[in-house]
């Protein structure tokens, strides 16, 4: 499971309305008939329409200056092997959102009159999407990026002799690019990957919108806030303020398995995320801790997103791995969290 919660920005300034994004959420309804759409819904709405999501967000910003975030977007991404235990993507994914946004109130620490946090304040919408396209991060397009680089070259150069500019044999030229397209490592459906084009498998993932302020256009609800969770002194009462991410992004996960009886691994775990960021050598000395069920269906996880698992019993000792072996890990593994192919 991989989450982002995300201010929408155009240049320095915040956007000022939701339309831009709620169209790029639309995108992918292009062409579909009426059943086969999907539509925004929310906590107790189903087929909101793409205006009344514009309106309900961009009417729904009370004193909010120009400097200041209008609304959010939280991007929840589960990983292939999660997916492969849902049997109804779309209508599972919106049971888990409702209760993920329960969630992401709980973790406000916040009072509104004198009451925690709940869903019923927060002002959100939300969308599943079934289709995800390569990006420049992605694996396959790293590593057929030498082949695509010399086709553009060949190319560049088949243009410059049709214009007479050089001199050279354009049949020659186009069988090099065919067989460069043919010997490029990553292909799909005979073709060599490139960006943009579609991912196979199950992509199913959640778009949410939610707004800065509260169901009541009265309170400020950010989760971009710098404070987790503290108290300070505003008219001579304790007020509270901030909100804790990491509660958030472990309490989805817990949500997540609890709501499909989901037996997560540890590479799969936010846990397992923060430990990788703050010290490689402590995740991967973990992996190598697990049973040892555990850990081969680790090595399988990993191995999917072209990590060497093979490099990974070769530690110094028992807690660290060889210098050399951590870092040609920690970037393959970093290409993986960056492309959200694996939910660590």
């Amino acid at each position: 499971m991989y989450i982002t919660i995300t201010a929408q920005k155009l240049g320095n300034n915040f956007a000022q309305s939701s339309l831009d994004f709620v169209s790029y959420l639309e995108k992918e309804n292009e062409g579909k008939t009426i059943e086969e759409q999907e539509h925004f819904f929310n906590q107790y709405g189903e087929e909101i329409s793409a205006t009344e999501v514009v309106q309900n967000i961009d009417g729904n910003t009370a004193k909010l200056k120009k400097t200041e975030p209008k609304f959010y977007s939280i991007t929840v991404n589960p990983s292939t092997h999660e997916l492969k235990g849902l049997q109804n993507h779309s209508k599972e994914l919106k049971k888990y959102t409702r209760e993920i946004m329960k969630d992401y109130a709980k973790a406000f620490n916040r009072e509104i009159n004198g009451r925690e946090v709940t869903v019923d304040d927060i002002k959100y919408y939300a969308k599943i999407e079934h289709q995800r396209i390569y990006k420049g991060t992605d694996k396959q397009i790293q590593e057929n990026q030498p082949f695509a680089t010399k086709i553009l070259q060949i190319k560049n150069d088949i243009r410059k002799i049709e214009q007479g500019n050089l001199k050279g044999n354009i049949k020659t030229l186009k069988d090099k690019i065919t067989k460069l397209e043919k010997e490029a490592p990553h292909q799909l459906n005979g073709k060599r990957v490139v960006r943009g084009m579609p991912k196979e498998g199950s992509q199913s993932h959640i778009h949410i919108i939610v707004s800065r302020k509260d169901m009541t256009n009265k309170h400020s609800l950010s989760p971009g806030s710098k404070h987790k969770a503290s108290e300070v002194e505003m008219h001579g009462k304790a007020v509270k303020r901030g909100f804790n991410r990491d509660a958030f992004f472990k309490n989805s996960e817990q949500t997540f398995d609890k709501l499909f009886n989901y037996k997560r691994n540890y590479v799969e775990t936010y846990k397992a995320r923060k430990a990788f960021v703050k010290n490689p050598n402590t995740y991967f000395a973990s992996i190598m801790g697990l049973p040892t069920n555990e850990k081969a269906v680790a090595f399988k996880l990993l191995g999917k997103t072209g990590v060497n698992t093979s490099l990974m019993s070769i530690p110094t000792n028992k807690v660290q791995l060889a210098l050399k072996t951590i870092k040609q890990l920690k970037k393959v593994v970093s290409v993986a969290i960056k492309s959200s192919s694996i939910g660590i």
